[in-house]
């Protein structure tokens, strides 16, 4: 289980109307959010990997302390929210380390986990990553369904995870195997949309071939009354609108269906010998390999 903590103004299908510059006179609305996230996930006895934006970390600090106090991991999404395709290595490093600098300085525990803003990783940025001290990442999402999506070579998805390099893992996002193709079954809007019957008999047809099921969601997806842009093009509009009414209901039955874990457990408990470092600072929950 996992939650890219992320405001709804910070969103790629909103930058054409929010313009970077006006993120903070918009409404923040990421802490009430997370904090109903997390009383769902305390319910249903879930833990789960928090990958924090840097500049909702600024802002909202005593948010940050209340994930890691309940037992998340707590993960990087980076600083400022830019598609690695808009940075060079070295900016990317520098959104990268601030970020890692900052969580790290909030809890007071090693930040090993990252994951690229709207799943935008490309094969440059993996030794940055472990450059900076990072042990995995979670960006690769091998559908062929999306335009934003980064790829990495040598890697298809088909298992949950993969090493492109040594003691350095990737933690692909889920995907539905029909024929050749790849469906996206993962979260987001995908999840919004389909019938939660249809999606959950996916996510077991998944677990039924050993693989893990690794799924995403962001805190604004559970917010019908968030304010709603006019003038968005009908795309834009429709992945960031679709279902925003049934998803927190969803995810509650979700949270319930399956047992979950966090990224750092899933790694540690399919890899002993994966770097200490992803192995401390949070106790043990179940296994996100079978369902309830």
């Amino acid at each position: 289980m996992s939650i890219d903590v992320e405001d709804w103004f910070q969103v790629e299908n909103l930058r054409g109307t929010i313009a970077r510059e006006a993120w903070p006179a918009q409404e923040l609305r990421v802490e009430r959010n997370v904090d109903r996230m997390l009383e769902l996930m305390a319910a249903a006895d879930v833990r789960a990997t928090c990958f924090v934006l840097g500049w909702i970390a600024e802002r909202c600090p005593r948010l940050v302390e209340r994930i890691a106090a309940a037992g998340h991991e707590i993960a990087s999404h980076g600083y400022g929210h830019e598609l690695l395709s808009q940075l060079t290595p070295d900016t990317f490093r520098e959104d990268v380390g601030r970020s890692k600098t900052l969580l790290e300085q909030m809890v007071a525990t090693e930040v090993v986990g990252y994951r690229a803003p709207s799943f935008s990783i490309t094969d440059w940025a993996i030794p940055v990553l472990a450059e900076l001290g990072f042990t995995y990442d979670s960006s690769f999402f091998p559908t062929f369904a999306h335009d934003r999506y980064g790829r990495l070579s040598g890697i298809d998805g088909r298992a949950a995870v993969s090493e492109p390099l040594p003691g350095f893992h990737e933690v692909s996002i889920s995907c539905l195997r029909v024929g050749s193709r790849a469906l996206p079954w993962g979260g987001g809007g995908y999840f919004r949309l389909l019938p939660y019957p249809l999606f959950r008999l996916g996510a077991r047809r998944i677990l039924e071939t050993a693989e893990p099921y690794v799924f995403y969601i962001h805190p604004w997806e559970i917010d019908p009354r968030q304010p709603r842009l006019k003038g968005l093009p009908r795309a834009s509009a429709f992945r960031h609108y679709v279902g925003l009414d049934r998803c927190e209901t969803r995810f509650e039955r979700l949270l319930r269906d399956f047992s979950w874990s966090s990224i750092r457990d899933l790694l540690r408990e399919n890899s002993p010998q994966t770097d200490a470092r992803v192995a401390t600072g949070y106790e043990p929950v179940a296994t996100a390999s079978r369902s309830r």
